[in-house]
């Protein structure tokens, strides 16, 4: 066991190499070894992760006109190419001339990402679901962002696992997700489950009719991949015609009027994808309150896709019911959804 003390940048390092992101693994270690830089990303909202707001803040003005030579280290601004030398100069050096620009981003905005191939382990876990619960299901999601992911069954999904390629039943997919298989379990791969209902849970909705929400919400995707962006557009057109009520406010305030809107004969399941790991130990624990005393009344699954502090990125399913917790963990998983281990 280590005596070296927890450093959140060697934790987002962590993080970064295993999001195979090599851009941002190095600006990491450059923030992490200036101190000028640690602070000025600790001006972040309380709560916020200071690695994705400072490093959405800089692609956010990038993205948006920025010319600075940092740009060619940006995959997705510069078609894909691969650049020699060291990006964290540059990035100093951009950050020091933008510092005014930069400033009321990081003190304002937050991490309401919506990765979309995270859909591809979503599909999974409700098909997990819809066995063990049966359909249709009625779907409550706690911190859906802008909602892309709940319209998870607009979205194909094609896993593969060397040659061998196991694509859903979806007909008409609006964008197609590849997902690796890893291991020797395949995950369900029957039809999507029926769903009777649909709900989103989120404190800060973000409005896709406002641009400048739309390109943050860009600006969060990590630039190494550019198949993100694409799914990332493609998803956006699928949900201008299909948009799912998505209800402003504290999960925790909303969720117990959602629960009791559904009616008691039919099955609920309450989801979130990385979006936990913000609470507080107080909201997880209210969080488990409220899904136990619903169990008292009708079964209650859960499914959460988060990351723990050993690195690991794991689907987990619960069943709340008469008091007692049933969990198991479906899989571990790619964090963006690039592979999955079905367990």
């Amino acid at each position: 066991m280590s005596d070296k003390p927890f450093d959140y940048w060697d934790f987002f390092i962590g993080e970064a190499k295993r999001a195979d992101s090599p851009l941002y693994v190095r600006l990491s270690e450059g923030v992490r070894d200036n101190p000028q830089l640690r602070a000025f990303a600790a001006q972040a909202r309380k709560g916020q992760p200071h690695a994705n707001i400072l490093f959405g803040a800089v692609h956010y003005l990038l993205l948006r006109g920025a010319d600075h030579p940092l740009r060619r280290f940006y995959p997705n601004l510069n078609g894909g190419a691969r650049v020699d030398g060291d990006p964290v100069p540059h990035f100093l050096d951009f950050v020091t001339q933008h510092k005014d620009a930069l400033a009321p981003l990081i003190a304002a905005k937050i991490t309401n990402t919506n990765e979309v191939g995270r859909s591809s382990l979503l599909h999974a876990a409700f098909r997990a679901v819809a066995k063990d619960a049966g359909e249709p299901l009625n779907l409550i999601e706690i911190g859906p962002s802008a909602g892309l992911n709940l319209i998870w069954d607009r979205y194909g999904v094609r896993y593969h696992r060397g040659n061998e390629i196991f694509e859903l039943p979806v007909a008409d997919p609006a964008l197609t997700i590849d997902c690796e298989l890893r291991g020797d379990k395949l995950p369900p791969l029957g039809p999507t489950p029926k769903i009777a209902s649909r709900v989103g849970l989120e404190l800060n909705p973000v409005d896709l009719d406002d641009p400048d929400q739309r390109d943050w919400l860009r600006a969060l995707v990590w630039p190494d991949t550019r198949g993100r962006f694409e799914r990332l557009e493609a998803a956006l057109k699928a949900y201008a015609s299909d948009r799912p009520e998505i209800r402003a406010g504290s999960a925790l305030d909303l969720l117990p009027d959602a629960l009791r809107a559904i009616p008691e004969n039919q099955r609920v399941c309450v989801y979130h994808s990385y979006v936990v790991y913000q609470f507080s130990t107080e909201m997880k624990e209210a969080l488990e309150s409220l899904l136990t005393l619903a169990g008292l009344r009708r079964p209650i699954w859960r499914i959460g896709i988060e990351g723990g502090l050993d690195g690991s990125n794991t689907i987990e399913m619960v069943r709340h019911h008469d008091g007692v917790r049933d969990a198991k963990i479906l899989a571990l998983c790619h964090p963006h959804g690039a592979w999955v281990d079905w367990r």
